[in-house]
């Protein structure tokens, strides 16, 4: 298993406020799989890519990613295994204003030793010309594919993804899709995606429900279906 977790527990707060959220989470999905993780508001599936993500804290248990255990790492070692391992797709893209998408890109062009090609990145996310525009000038799809560039320019071995359709329309939203599903295809990029929409889980490899901090079912599809053939987006 490239992603291999184990008995995985992460609580907030104390006292009154304590609030188990992970109650003991054991999973795993191969390398270049598509993953989707559901769960309703609260389930605990953000909070799960967060702790894949080295964005939060790992109470106890494991989670080794390409064999390395990421759980309770010192804070140097956390960045550099955010730095060469993983890619981030949020609902929000968190474009700098005042940069171009070629400049926003390019910001994280420089964390990496070896980064994906630029131009063949442009032309792969159809980014190539709006490449000097400013994300006022550009619309929410194209936003998105700007972020989704600037994660995968840095060549992760995993992109994690929380709710990247989430603030799209439904052809938006399917055009995302099919381009996560081009860029596994293409780069073999290991991809988890936290997701409400029910209409996702149909094209991924491995599809992971969490309810209260449990799993409560784990699958891989048989038959996948085509992202630009989805339903109900």
């Amino acid at each position: 298993m490239y992603i291999e977790i184990n008995n995985l527990k992460k609580a907030y707060g104390e006292g009154g406020s304590y609030n188990e959220v992970l109650k003991g989470i054991t999973t795993g999905v191969e390398k270049g799989e598509m993953c989707v993780i559901q769960g309703t508001s609260g389930s605990g599936k953000s909070t799960l890519l967060n702790c894949i993500g080295g964005l939060d804290d790992i109470d106890s248990g494991s989670c080794k990613v390409d064999g390395k255990e990421i759980a309770n790492l010192r804070k140097d070692k956390l960045s550099d295994y955010r730095r060469d391992y993983l890619g981030f797709i949020f609902q929000f893209y968190n474009l700098v204003p005042n940069l171009t998408v070629r400049e926003n890109i390019e910001v994280c062009r420089y964390l990496t030793k070896n980064p994906l090609d630029l131009e063949d990145l442009l032309e792969t996310l159809g980014l190539k010309e709006h490449a000097d525009k400013f994300p006022s000038q550009l619309s929410g799809g194209q936003q998105q594919r700007t972020a989704i560039a600037r994660a995968l320019i840095k060549n992760p071995k995993l992109l994690l993804c929380d709710e990247p359709t989430g603030a799209l329309d439904s052809k938006t939203s399917r055009d995302i899709l099919v381009l996560l599903e081009k860029i596994n295809e293409k780069y073999g990029t290991t991809m988890l995606i936290v997701t409400h929409n029910n209409s996702i889980k149909n094209m991924v490899h491995r599809v992971i429900y969490i309810k209260d901090g449990e799993i409560a079912r784990s699958y891989t599809n048989e038959k996948r279906i085509p992202a630009r053939e989805l339903e109900d987006l």
